[in-house]
């Protein structure tokens, strides 16, 4: 993905200082809206596949509550909470932390990595930020009677049922695979697939799995990121929305209706994510949200503590609509 375009830049006291590019889709219900730099080209989706990985799932077989099927679709800060979902999925498929297979890690959150440190503890697979998705993936082996030693392996009943829903919600066919940053098998899509994937999650009907997740998502906010994460705040700040970030700039959401967006920022920062997304939901819903967006999406620069600028999105301004009479 190289012809990146402007996205966003970083403001400090009246001169730009930095330039994010990236590739933006934005898609209303009947159509593209925006379609920045290369949308259809293979990207990796990182963690903002985390809620078709969990329709995966529950296709498999997975029965869970909504906030544990919440939490394995999440990038989660290592709360209290998060931990002890973590746990309590694990436990009813007669598991524990030690079957956990993805990379060992601190908790996301600083808070949360303080209190861990100060409680003597190291790098471990139930902090690190993808273990509700692992501990997921490992009951969902137990209730198919899968082997959970081997669950990473691209070959795995597993992950070729991932591989197959990931496949159908995109419309794209995997062109590459690759590893994750916490062990699991990554598959490839496009921008313009993961929207259509999103989309399809939004707006399916009561009774379907894609219905359950997105239920699960935007109902729990808190449990797919934490306090201090974007993605909860983005999901908190708009009723309905199903959204998840990924590593390296990724962000993909939809709203009930079908519209949806999907972004990658080129150098990988999340640092524009928060005020791109918001500028691109502004094209999507009615101008009396655009206020509260902005607001949420209001990313300051700060000069020894205090605000000295901003990071502020790029996007095209959308047509004006000429009335006539």
């Amino acid at each position: 993905m190289t012809a990146a375009v402007p996205l966003a830049v970083v403001e400090r006291s009246g001169l730009v200082e930095s330039v994010h590019l990236g590739h933006l889709l934005v898609r209303s219900a009947s159509g593209d809206v925006l379609a920045l730099g290369e949308v259809d080209e293979p990207m990796w989706p990182r963690s903002a596949v985390k809620p078709i990985q969990a329709v995966a799932m529950l296709r498999a077989g997975l029965r869970i509550g909504q906030d544990r099927l919440a939490l394995a679709a999440s990038s989660h800060e290592g709360t209290a909470l998060h931990l002890d979902l973590v746990r309590g999925v694990l436990a009813e498929a007669g598991l524990d932390e030690a079957d956990l297979q993805n990379t060992p890690d601190l908790p996301l959150g600083q808070d949360a990595a303080f209190a861990w440190r100060a409680a003597g503890h190291g790098p471990s697979s139930l902090t690190q930020n993808c273990s509700g998705k692992h501990a997921a993936m490992l009951a969902t082996c137990v209730l198919a009677g899968w082997d959970t030693r081997t669950y990473r392996d691209p070959e795995h009943p597993l992950q070729r049922v991932i591989r197959r829903t990931l496949e159908d919600l995109t419309g794209v066919p995997v062109s590459q695979v690759g590893v994750d940053g916490c062990g699991a098998p990554l598959f490839s899509t496009t921008l313009r697939g993961l929207a259509r994937a999103f989309s399809r999650i939004a707006t399916a009907g009561p009774g379907t799995h894609e219905h359950t997740v997105a239920r699960a998502v935007a109902t729990h906010p808190h449990l797919v990121g934490g306090p201090h994460r974007d993605v909860s705040a983005i999901l908190a700040a708009v009723p309905g929305l199903v959204a998840k970030d990924g590593a390296e700039g990724v962000f993909a959401a939809a709203l009930p209706d079908g519209s949806a967006l999907a972004l990658k920022v080129a150098d990988g920062s999340g640092r524009p994510v928060r005020a791109v997304v918001a500028e691109a939901l502004a094209r999507l819903l009615p101008a009396e949200h655009h206020a509260p967006l902005r607001e949420m999406g209001r990313t300051v620069v700060l000069g020894h503590g205090e605000a000295v600028g901003a990071v502020r999105a790029l996007l095209p301004a959308p047509p004006v609509e000429v009335v006539t009479r």
